[in-house]
């Protein structure tokens, strides 16, 4: 007995021994926020204080010094984040995580991002590319000197590669990937021109809705049938609507942002203010990091992108600024006419040509390498899935000379609205929606980024370039980009929706996102006066869903005259009334009708998903503005566009979707009544680490608590769903940043025993006003020169 007590004590000690060196290994790679720091290639000494969030602000004698101190800032608190983005553009997260990153990796080496990359670095301005050499530096000394690398490189057991100017691009191109490079819009709309007429085309992409907020260009659309195509709807073959589950996309979740500004003549005192909450993908960390620069008589402020030198959305001492994606088309699908006495040729203006190409090799942790074939045409890498069974090419802006730089850190120099907005103009990168506040009061409005010049067609559908028609020439010339400035209502406002009426010269985009956030917070704006940031605050997280209102007055509707005695619609019925227009999370009727509305496009569609669905066995329906017809047909209810086994009967297709939407929700929440099903039981939320996706027993440790959360994915300002939301919200006055309010999810740092792991993580999640600058500063970090 003594024997055995004695082997279980020394089991124990073991295990203790054991836990408490993972403990201190992991302590051990903790950054340092006080103390002293030798940083190889200043000029001269950089201060670094830091507030009680982490927090960093630098102040340096030159631009090259305070962003070599940020690339080391950025290493030492988000290293493993900056690895996976230069990873995931360059298609090489097979290395770390094995066989399963592969189909990813295959697809990025198609877009040849890594070649794209070695080129714009070549091309960038001699004062961007100091500026980010030194931030490469940076970022190397922090590999270099840290003592041991965070957790996560710990687990994989592997050490970074140095960090290349080339890195710091690709973790730009992913971004621009994310905003504005996904081949899928033209695909659909491809299949779709070849099974569907082209008035039902037409009428099924429209470029508008009923919440429509222009902003220059006349009122008009360019896309747009008032007229239902009854004859082409009917023509379609009969079929069940259950071919068209699930593909449907009636949510249709864009990566995108709100923002508005508005003018000193409707605030408290004078100030100008820009408010802004960018929608992105959630996870841990969060995708941005907040920081602070000064250097000479230039200081700048806001949020940067970890592995960049630049800051993003944020301020100066005169000027702020804020960001929507345009959701412009930028990507086009050049459809291939390959020689048939030689599969090697393709057709071009100037006759046929030899495909390039050659042989890519994927490294692959615990298996053997991979290699594949990759082809290029004089219009861009050859895509890696046919098209409608033909081969296409990627014509995509992002692959293109100067379509990205870091033309942001020209920000630092901005003194008015109006200079900001032609530094934004020339600046490359995703095309974005940018609003401005100057400390005078001055407020406007414009686009950054390049957008194509299309000649010979508008780039909605694939075409072959063969003959020379279609082409791209050059970009649109940023004095020609469209901007405002002043307007007399005192504010502007977008939300990645059409802001361009048909009088403006350029087709910048054709699917644009459902108008109504942008309405909503123009509602919110307009007639009120002595606004504050907290006013602003606010309606970022209005959560309103007016965009609804049609759908529960159309199921009251049909519910109306039936049968009292029908318990479950009297359920429905009883929900749908007590429903308070919001998406909180105690409202309830809200999932009712978020999924009655999914249901009713999936019906009313069917027969457009069967027929496309014969040219493309995974075509799925996910037009932003499907709002439009959806509308249209559920309105004027037209003969023969549902199935036949409703004999046209739209009252009896609506019930049978009101008690399809109740049985589902049943099924999900077999234990609540509908009249007690609150929207919070149904949104939950969940901010992922990478790791836990696939190991989730460590999501206790690595992920941020669950919770439930006001707020839906499109159809309210305040956007907010399970990985997907408001990535940070900041309210600006250039004249009084004191008065700054700034939310983000998480916190600054990336490692778990970090006090700023989660630190900013309930002001985010509940709508607690945060300072966005502090006074109490209690770490400081001196960095001398190696």
């Amino acid at each position: 007995m003594p024997k055995t007590r004695t082997v279980f004590l020394s089991v124990i000690f073991l295990l203790i021994a054991v836990a408490g060196l993972m403990y201190w290994t992991l302590a051990a790679s903790l950054p340092k926020q006080n103390g002293e720091l030798k940083l190889p290639g200043l000029t001269a000494a950089v201060s670094v204080q830091s507030d009680t969030l982490g927090v960093p602000f630098i102040a340096a004698n030159s631009r090259e010094d305070a962003f070599r101190t940020l690339g080391y800032l950025h290493a030492r608190d988000r290293l493993f984040q900056m690895e996976l983005m230069r990873r995931k553009s360059a298609g090489r997260l097979a290395e770390l995580f094995g066989a399963s990153a592969l189909k990813l990796d295959r697809k990025q080496r198609t877009y040849q991002l890594s070649r794209t990359a070695a080129t714009i670095v070549k091309d960038l301005p001699a004062g961007q590319r100091q500026a980010l050499q030194a931030y490469v530096e940076g970022v190397n000394a922090y590999i270099l000197q840290a003592r041991v690398l965070p957790p996560e490189f710990l687990v994989l057991r592997h050490s970074p590669e140095p960090w290349r100017a080339e890195d710091s691009i690709l973790v730009a191109l992913g971004m621009f990937q994310t905003l504005n490079g996904q081949e899928q819009d033209e695909r659909m709309v491809s299949v779709m021109e070849q099974a569907l007429p082209a008035d039902l085309l037409t009428f099924l992409t429209p470029d508008t809705d009923t919440f429509a907020t222009v902003l220059v260009g006349g009122n008009s659309s360019r896309r747009f049938s008032e007229t239902i195509p009854v004859q082409a709807l009917a023509a379609l073959p009969n079929v069940d609507a259950d071919l068209a589950y699930n593909r449907v996309d009636a949510e249709n979740v864009v990566a995108g942002s709100n923002n508005w500004v508005v003018a000193g003549s409707k605030t408290v005192d004078g100030r100008a203010i820009v408010a802004n909450d960018m929608h992105l993908g959630l996870g841990v960390p969060n995708v941005w990091y907040r920081a602070d620069l000064k250097y000479g008589d230039r200081h700048i402020y806001g949020v940067t992108l970890p592995g960049l030198p630049a800051v993003v959305v944020g301020g100066n001492d005169d000027v702020a600024w804020g960001f929507t994606n345009v959701t412009a088309d930028l990507v086009d699908l050049v459809r291939l006419d390959i020689d048939p006495a030689n599969p090697q040729h393709y057709r071009t203006p100037q006759g046929w040509r030899d495909f390039t190409g050659h042989i890519e090799t994927i490294k692959v942790k615990g298996a053997a390498d991979v290699e594949m074939s990759l082809q290029d045409t004089i219009w861009g890498p050859v895509s890696d899935q046919l098209l409608l069974g033909r081969p296409v090419a990627v014509k995509w802006a992002a692959l293109e000379p100067h379509a990205v730089d870091l033309g942001l850190l020209e920000m630092d120099s901005a003194r008015s609205t109006q200079q900001a907005m032609i530094i934004m103009n020339a600046a490359g990168g995703p095309p974005q929606n940018v609003v401005f506040a100057d400390r005078r009061g001055h407020i406007g409005w414009t686009y950054m980024g390049r957008f194509p010049k299309r000649v010979g067609f508008d780039g909605l559908a694939s075409r072959s370039w063969a003959d020379g028609g279609p082409a791209w020439r050059g970009y649109i010339p940023p004095e020609e980009l469209p901007r405002l400035l002043d307007p007399a209502e005192g504010f502007i406002a977008t939300a990645n929706n059409r802001t361009l009426g048909s009088e403006y010269p350029y087709v910048i985009a054709h699917n644009w996102a459902l108008g109504y956030r942008a309405f909503r917070i123009a509602e919110l704006l307009r007639g009120r006066q002595g606004l504050t940031e907290p006013d602003l605050l606010a309606i970022q997280l209005d959560s309103r869903s007016g965009a609804l209102d049609f759908y529960r007055q159309l199921a009251l509707a049909e519910m109306g005259g039936l049968n009292t005695q029908d318990t479950e619609l009297q359920e429905v019925k009883l929900a749908l009334q007590a429903w308070d227009g919001q998406m909180r999370t105690s409202s309830v009727g809200a999932a009712f009708l978020q999924e009655f509305r999914k249901r009713l496009a999936e019906q009313v569609f069917a027969k457009v998903v069967a027929a496309c669905r014969a040219h493309d066995p995974d075509f799925h329906y996910a037009w932003r503005e499907m709002e439009t017809p959806l509308r249209q047909v559920l309105t004027q209810r037209p003969a023969g566009m549902l199935s036949s086994r409703y004999h046209d009967d739209w009252r009896q297709m609506i019930t049978d979707t009101v008690r399809q939407t109740r049985q589902e929700l049943h099924r999900q929440y077999p234990d609540t009544d509908l009249r007690n099903l609150s929207w919070g039981l149904t949104h939950g939320m969940t901010l992922q680490h990478p790791f836990s996706r696939v190991a989730p027993f460590l999501g206790n440790v690595l992920d941020m608590p669950a919770f439930a959360s006001d707020g839906c994915a499109s159809v309210c300002v305040r956007v907010m769903d399970n990985g997907h939301g408001a990535s940070e919200r900041l309210v600006l006055s250039p004249a009084h940043p004191d008065d700054a309010i700034f939310h983000m999810p998480g916190g600054q740092s990336g490692h778990p025993l970090s006090p700023h792991y989660r630190d900013q993580q309930l002001f985010w999640q509940n709508g607690i006003a945060s300072p966005l600058q502090t006074i109490i500063k209690p770490y400081t970090l001196s960095v001398t020169p190696e």
